[in-house]
Formats: C-alpha cells, sequence, structure tokens
C-alpha cells in the first residue's frame, strides 16, 4: 500500500505494508542506514528517530502509524549539529553503533531543555544502552552543545 512520509524534511512514497516497522521503511525502502536495529521491542534506543520532534523507537512503530508526522534521522541531521560536532571533538564513539541513537535523543532533549542538568540528561537518556560504556563522554558531549551554542531543531533540508 503506497504511503507518503516525511522524512528529514522530505515527503517520500514508501510501498511498505501498513503494520512494517518504521525502522524498516528508513532502512530497506528508503535507503536511510544510519537508524540501527538493536533489540526490536523498544528498549535500547538504537533505533530513536525523532517524530514531531519527540524521540521514539521505530522498531516499534509501524508505518501507518506515521501519518503527517515529520520523522528526523540521523542522516537529517546533516553532519554539522552541534551534538553531532560535539560528539567528533570529544571523541564519544567507541563501536558507534548506538550513537545515532543516542544523538537523537539528545537532540530531543536540548530542543526541549536548552540547558540541562545532569538529571534531565539522565532521564531523556535512560533506555539509550551503550554496550560501551561510553555514558561519561555521551553527557559530557551533551553538555559541551548545551552549552557552546543554539542547539537547532529543525532538520536539516535535503
Amino acid at each position: 500500500m503506497a504511503t507518503t512520509v516525511d522524512v528529514n524534511g522530505r515527503p517520500l512514497n514508501v510501498n511498505s505494508a501498513p503494520d512494517t516497522p518504521l525502522l524498516w521503511v528508513l532502512r530497506d525502502e528508503l535507503g536511510l542506514t544510519g537508524t540501527k536495529y538493536g533489540c526490536g521491542v523498544a528498549q535500547c534506543g538504537a533505533c530513536t528517530v525523532l517524530v514531531d520532534g519527540q524521540a521514539m523507537r521505530s522498531c516499534q512503530m509501524p508505518v501507518s502509524a506515521v501519518g503527517a508526522a515529520r520523522i528526523t534521522t540521523i542522516e537529517g541531521l546533516g553532519g554539522t549539529h552541534p551534538l553531532q560536532e560535539a560528539w567528533v571533538k570529544l571523541d564519544v564513539p567507541q563501536c558507534g553503533y548506538c550513537q545515532s541513537g543516542q544523538i537523537m535523543s539528545a537532540v530531543a532533549l536540548l530542543a526541549q531543555t536548552p540547558k540541562p542538568d545532569d538529571a534531565a540528561i539522565s532521564a531523556a537518556m535512560d533506555g539509550n544502552i551503550c554496550r560501551c560504556g561510553a555514558y561519561q563522554r555521551i553527557r559530557a558531549a551533551i553538555k559541551e552543545a548545551a552549552a557552546g551554542q543554539a542547539v537547532q531543531t529543525a532538520p536539516a533540508k535535503a
């Protein structure tokens, strides 16, 4: 069934079944492989994308539930988002697998709370699992981005 979804500021036609998880539509049909499959039950955060600015787990969201919502993936940040720059500056990733989900959760946090304290960071990032244990560098990068510049909230236009 043909559906139009707004991904990274562009309306895109997809032909997936209505119950297909958004994660697989993004990866398999649209070729946006920055969003990762981790657990498949919305517990690890690797598949996090923004849905109208809110961090959501794409592995459990059927494409039929997207409707007119604006979806932003890691690719939609353009590589120059303040959080991405802080991630590189502070050498956050080790294996890197969870990082797109971590960044997307952090983008949602900073859009809602531009200067978060440790408690706000912990609450927003809870459930984003990093098997490498880079949590302290993730927290430092969020603080770096919050302190250093105004956080961009709209996805980059492709």
